[in-house]
C-alpha cells in the first residue's frame, strides 16, 4: 500500500524532473527518493518515469498517477482540516434563542462575526421570552440563550451579562407629556401602562415595577405584551404609555414619542446577558466571539 508521504514524494520528483531538486525541496537525500519511486512503479505494475541517467519524461500512465496523487494529498489534507476544525469547535450546529432586544441591538453583529470565523456552523435560532428559553435550557432543546436578569430558577446555568441598556419613556404622539423634552416616572403614575407579562419577562416586569416603586407609585396596567415591539405597537395605538429600550427608541416609531427619563427611580437600566447549561466546542467558541463583541462595545 502507498503510503501519503510517498505520495508526495512522487509529486515533488513528477514536478521537477530531477531527483536533486526533489531532493532538495523535500529536504531529503537522493538515494531513499529514487528507492521510493522504484518502489511506488513496483506497487502499481507499470513505470511511471522514464529515465536513463536522468528523468526524461513521464509516462501516461504516470501522468494519470500525478493526478490522482495531487488529489489524493488534498483531499488527505482536507480530512486533517476538517478534524481540526471540529476539534477547535468550527462544525457542528448550535441552537441559540434569544429576547427580541438582542435580536435588534446586539445579536446581529454577533452572528456576523461568527460565522465570518466559523462558516461551517449551523446556527439554528430561535426567539422566545426569557422563561421559555430557560425551560429549554433546562430541557436541553437548546444550547445558549440571550436573556433579561434578574433570572429565577438557573442555579444550574452559567450566566454572563453582555450588555446594559437603558429604558426611556414611550407616549402616544400628541400626549401632554411630550410637550417636556424630558419627564419623571411620577409624571407617568395616573398613566395606564403596557407592561411585559411577569411570567413571560419577569425580569423587566420586575425592574420597572421597582424604579415605580422608587418613584413613589405602582404602575396601573391597562395591558401586557410579550416584546417591546409590540408594546411601543400598543403605545402608537393610544393604548397606554410605557417603558422601552432606547435602542428601540433611537429607530424610530410612527405613533410614539420617546423622552429620556429622570427624577427618582431613574436611570431605569436592564441587562443583557448569555445563559447555557453545558460546554462543547462550538458553544466555547460562540461563546468567545460573543464576549469579544461585548468587550468592543463596551462603555
Amino acid at each position: 500500500m502507498i503510503e501519503l508521504r510517498q505520495f508526495r514524494q512522487f509529486i515533488a520528483v513528477a514536478e521537477e524532473l530531477s531527483f536533486r531538486r526533489a531532493a532538495e525541496r523535500l529536504n531529503m537525500a537522493q538515494p531513499p527518493l529514487t528507492a521510493t519511486i522504484k518502489r511506488i512503479e513496483d506497487e502499481v505494475g507499470t513505470i511511471l518515469i522514464e529515465r536513463t541517467n536522468r528523468i526524461e519524461r513521464l509516462t501516461e500512465a504516470g501522468r494519470v498517477f500525478l493526478d490522482e496523487a495531487r488529489k489524493t494529498v488534498n483531499q488527505a489534507e482536507r480530512a486533517m482540516l476538517a478534524a481540526q476544525r471540529a476539534g477547535a469547535g468550527l462544525t457542528g450546529t448550535l441552537r441559540v434563542t434569544f429576547v427580541a432586544s438582542a435580536a435588534r441591538e446586539i445579536l446581529p453583529s454577533i452572528l456576523l462575526r461568527f460565522r465570518e470565523h466559523y462558516p461551517a456552523v449551523k446556527l439554528e435560532l430561535r426567539e422566545a421570552m426569557t422563561t421559555q428559553q430557560l425551560a429549554s435550557l433546562a430541557n436541553n432543546d437548546s444550547d445558549l440563550g440571550f436573556v433579561i436578569p434578574p433570572l429565577q430558577d438557573a442555579e444550574n446555568l452559567t450566566i454572563e451579562v453582555i450588555a446594559r441598556n437603558r429604558l426611556v419613556a414611550a407616549l402616544p404622539e400628541g400626549h401632554p407629556l411630550t410637550k417636556a423634552a424630558q419627564i419623571t416616572l411620577a409624571d407617568m403614575s395616573h398613566e395606564s401602562w403596557i407592561l411585559f407579562a411577569a411570567r413571560q419577562g419577569p425580569g423587566l416586569h420586575r425592574i420597572i415595577h421597582k424604579a415605580c416603586a422608587k418613584a413613589g407609585f405602582s404602575p396601573r396596567i391597562g395591558q401586557e405584551a410579550p416584546q417591546m415591539d409590540t408594546i411601543a405597537n400598543l403605545v402608537a395605538g393610544g393604548m397606554g404609555v410605557a417603558l422601552v429600550s432606547r435602542a428601540l427608541a433611537t429607530s424610530g416609531r410612527k405613533g410614539v414619542a420617546f423622552r429620556e427619563l429622570a427624577g427618582p427611580g431613574t436611570p431605569v437600566e436592564f441587562e443583557l446577558a448569555i445563559a447555557y447549561a453545558h460546554s462543547s466546542p462550538v458553544l466555547n467558541a460562540f461563546v468567545a466571539a460573543t464576549r469579544l463583541h461585548a468587550k468592543m462595545i463596551a462603555p
